[in-house]
């Protein structure tokens, strides 16, 4: 029946394309408002996972009574939100090592990008045990479908309500999808998050598959804050796909680095595969990244081989972000706009 359920949005997820073809709208979720180019949002379905109550706990983040000054007409609020992508898998392709689990818990995101979520034998049980270890009982998560052992699923994890969910079909690849959440942040704005994985096979593919995103985010209902990131295996920051990125999210540094300033993020940490970009409004209020004694102006690429004190982000050991995990993880900070 799953099956069934989830063939059937793959052909609901293509409706926006042949709309915007067609210069037909939509049919919208549950808010009936228009994208920002006038036609609806995109149809969606909730994917199965376990959506928490409201009552979601604090955040662990480092948090400050400083915002960065309104841009325009953008006005920054007081609540920080904290971004972490990660494609943190460990041995076996799996996040059972617990490597991925000590660094997200140790970077205490609000809001997680994650990528390759196989825990266990995938359960809902098993997906709800991964998040309580390395994010916390109160957050909210949504997983893409994961049918058999080539699926490599996305997620998406917040300490605030998700109140919407669901996948849009990446059209290059068949064992991940673009997951998406709308995310009830505080303020009148929801926030729409998107996890994403993005081929190794060549740049062209990378730019086709961020130009299809390009168009399901044109769906989403004007005034929302938008976010995106993940793994997008981009071997420079000139690549098509961060150029078709840049129509809807803002791809220009300063970019996220380490304490020495490598902004590279494979574990070699010779190229700029992992990304966590913002839209116009919600980049207007970025700030910087503060963890113990350090700030990182254009946000933290984290590798516990190089940083140091580690007793900042307990509880990571140094081992953690060495192979078999893929990639470095990608902190931003920002304040939600009110």
């Amino acid at each position: 029946m799953f099956r069934h359920r989830f063939a059937t949005f793959r052909l609901f997820a293509l409706l926006p394309l042949l709309a915007l073809a067609l210069g037909a709208p939509t049919a919208c979720g549950d808010s009936g408002d228009t994208g920002s180019d006038g036609a609806a949002p995109v149809p969606s379905e909730e994917v199965d996972a376990a959506l928490l109550p409201e009552d979601a706990s604090t955040s662990d983040a480092a948090t400050s009574d400083a915002r960065p000054p309104s841009d325009g007409a953008v006005e920054c609020s007081d609540e920080r939100l904290r971004v972490v992508a990660g494609n943190l898998s460990g041995a076996g392709g799996t996040y059972d090592d617990g490597r991925g689990t000590r660094i997200f818990k140790g970077l205490r995101p609000d809001v997680a990008l994650v990528q390759e979520l196989r825990v266990g034998d995938n359960s809902t049980a098993a997906q709800r045990a991964f998040v309580d270890a390395a994010f916390g009982t109160g957050y909210a998560f949504v997983r893409g479908s994961l049918f058999g052992a080539v699926d490599i699923p996305n997620a998406v994890v917040s300490r605030f309500p998700i109140v919407e969910s669901g996948e849009w079909t990446d059209p290059l690849v068949s064992n991940r999808t673009f997951v998406w959440a709308r995310i009830d942040v505080p303020g009148a704005a929801d926030l729409w998050a998107v996890s994403v994985h993005l081929l190794t096979t060549n740049a062209t593919e990378r730019g086709n598959e961020a130009a299809a995103l390009v168009t399901f985010m044109k769906g989403v209902p004007a005034g929302s804050l938008l976010l995106v990131g993940g793994d997008l295996n981009t071997n420079s920051r000139a690549e098509q796909a961060v150029t078709n990125l840049g129509a809807v999210f803002v791809t220009e540094g300063p970019y996220p680095m380490d304490q020495a300033g490598n902004a590279n993020t494979n574990t070699p940490r010779s190229r700029p595969y992992d990304w966590v970009l913002a839209g116009g409004a919600l980049e207007a209020c970025k700030t910087p990244v503060t963890i113990g004694a350090d700030s990182y102006v254009g946000g933290l690429v984290f590798d516990s081989r190089a940083y140091a004190p580690l007793s900042d982000v307990a509880p990571v050991e140094l081992a953690d972000s060495d192979s078999p995990l893929q990639h470095m993880a990608v902190v931003r900070d920002f304040f939600v706009p009110r």
